[in-house]
């Protein structure tokens, strides 16, 4: 796992250091490119590839790629910016937030494959205020190949963002909630929470610092086990390749808050691949 993510690391920063000098994305307007990019429910065609690399759990490390395409439709004054989740999952045993697992806490039982796929419609102003805003529903879908990579469950519940983008700034937050409604009726149900605060400070060349702290709540589990509050950040840039606009951040947190068998730390590599409209 250790050399995965230092493949992983040499890979991006390699790529950020020799588009290092480039600054077209910045003179095509690549600050307004840069802002729709931070924005969750941002106008913009996009194809995110976030890596996620779990350490220090108790049954081992694991491993996330979220793919997660964003296909925003304009209808009237309104926006309805669709966003999918589609988790691929190394783990052993269970993952941490997800419903216990009879039979699947051996640390050696590492399955790898499809997790629960989420999709979020978000309905928002096409021509926002100084507020930017988004609501809509949250499903969840059992799509996991393996017990262990999904919670077995049909969830859905409400979604919704807010944020402002004073220059050089962008601050917001996330929220979600799911609760399961059907499934499999020999898993536990789900009752989960989920609130992401997000700031990116912009810097000059398409640079930016930001920390994208996903805290979550697990409703059924017993106390001292329901919040995992991680803390950290990172940085990322805003370049072209090829004439390709592309989104690079590299993060990493440490949960300061966690169940008893979540893991201690992550760190995270996303290529997001953007597409104006």
């Amino acid at each position: 796992m250790i050399r995965i993510v230092l493949v992983w690391a040499l890979i991006l920063l390699g790529t950020l250091c020799l588009t290092a000098s480039r600054t077209a994305a910045e003179e095509q307007g690549g600050a307004g490119l840069r802002a729709a990019a931070q924005n969750p429910v941002g106008a913009m065609y996009s194809l995110p590839f976030k890596f996620t690399f779990d350490n220090g759990a108790s049954n081992g490390a694991a491993g996330f790629l979220n793919i997660q395409p964003v296909i925003p439709v304009t209808v009237g004054g309104w926006n309805i910016i669709n966003r999918a989740i589609i988790p691929i999952i190394s783990a052993p045993g269970g993952i941490g937030g997800l419903p216990d697992i009879p039979g699947t806490s051996a640390a050696g039982d590492r399955k790898t494959g499809l997790g629960d796929i989420n999709y979020s419609p978000y309905l928002s102003p096409a021509r926002p205020g100084r507020f930017i805003w988004g609501v809509g529903p949250s499903l969840s879908l059992p799509t996991a190949t393996s017990l262990q990579l999904g919670s077995g469950k049909w969830s859905a519940g409400p979604t919704g963002v807010l944020l402002m983008q004073p220059k050089p700034w962008t601050i917001g937050i996330l929220a979600r909630q799911l609760w399961s409604f059907a499934g499999q009726s020999n898993r536990a149900s789900v009752s989960q929470f989920l609130l992401e605060p997000f700031v990116n400070y912009n810097l000059s060349d398409g640079w930016y610092l930001l920390t994208d702290m996903v805290v979550t709540a697990n409703w059924h589990e017993s106390s001292g086990e329901v919040w995992t509050l991680p803390v950290g950040g990172g940085a990322g840039k805003l370049f072209q390749l090829g004439g390709q606009a592309i989104n690079a951040r590299v993060e990493s947190y440490y949960n300061a808050v966690r169940p008893s068998s979540g893991p201690e730390w992550n760190i995270g590599f996303t290529i997001q691949f953007l597409f104006p409209r």
